[in-house]
């Protein structure tokens, strides 16, 4: 059992299989549990001319949709909204450092099996394994 985990989604349709999990390997008289999602510069995203379009509010537009998103599945689920946090930059370190800000004892993440190293975790969870100082938990949803 955990008492502060962090759970990372990517606000798919597999998110609330993550969270189900996470709140099931949860402590439950005490568990803290933090919702976070990583939005990617949106010049790393798309390769696409950087001047037919104006970066900051494409990017200020994606977390802005991203943490709505994200809320509204901390209010259905009866998470503090001081719990969710949404973040820019490369998901495996801000998953990372987060984890460390907020002092958990586990990281959930969800898992899509594809080639290579990817078959076992997937990339963003082996990024976020790589150097993680606590408990990382894989999710497996599969690909659709």
């Amino acid at each position: 059992m955990y008492k502060n985990i962090l759970v990372a989604v990517d606000l798919s349709k597999d998110s609330l299989k993550v969270i189900d999990k996470a709140v099931a390997a949860a402590d439950s008289d005490n568990s803290n549990i933090h919702l976070v999602h990583v939005v990617e510069p949106v010049a790393a995203a798309y390769s696409m001319d950087i001047y037919a379009v104006n970066i900051n509010e494409l990017q200020q537009e994606a977390i802005s949709m991203a943490e709505q998103k994200l809320k509204e599945i901390a209010k259905r689920l009866g998470i503090d909204e001081t719990m969710v946090h949404t973040l820019l930059g490369a998901p495996g370190p801000e998953v990372r450092n987060l984890a460390a800000e907020v002092n958990a004892d586990a990281i959930v993440i969800g898992s899509h099996g594809h080639s290579g190293w990817k078959i076992l975790l997937g990339s963003t969870a082996i990024k976020v394994l790589h150097g993680a100082t606590c408990d990382v938990l894989t999710v497996y949803v599969g690909e659709d």
